[in-house]
């Protein structure tokens, strides 16, 4: 028989937590040791030692790249000219009629 694996549902960690899992890894515990015991994905646990290297913050807004910066202020922008440019064509619609 097959047994169906239950969904588990995402997690949400304080910041406080992922710290000290990161300082005990830093205090020599091992990486495998410290996601067993804990019942945390190595990648997550990868991810939070890597955050706290860079900048020592856990949010992502702090850990992005200065191209990653600018491709969202990009992108902000380049919606914000299409609304512009959306607006105009019908304002000229209007115009145009009159």
């Amino acid at each position: 028989m097959t047994e169906t694996k239950q969904k588990r549902k995402p997690r949400k960690y304080i910041n406080e937590f992922k710290q000290q899992l990161v300082d005990l890894y830093h205090s020599g515990k091992r990486r495998c040791d410290i996601c067993r015991e804990y019942d945390i994905a190595h990648s997550l646990f990868d991810k939070w030692v890597k955050q706290a290297e860079i900048s020592g913050s856990f949010h992502e807004k702090d850990n992005r790249t200065p191209e990653q910066e600018e491709l969202i202020k990009l992108r902000k922008e380049n919606q914000q000219l299409k609304m512009e440019n959306d607006i105009l064509k019908q304002a000229a619609l209007i115009l145009g009629r009159k």
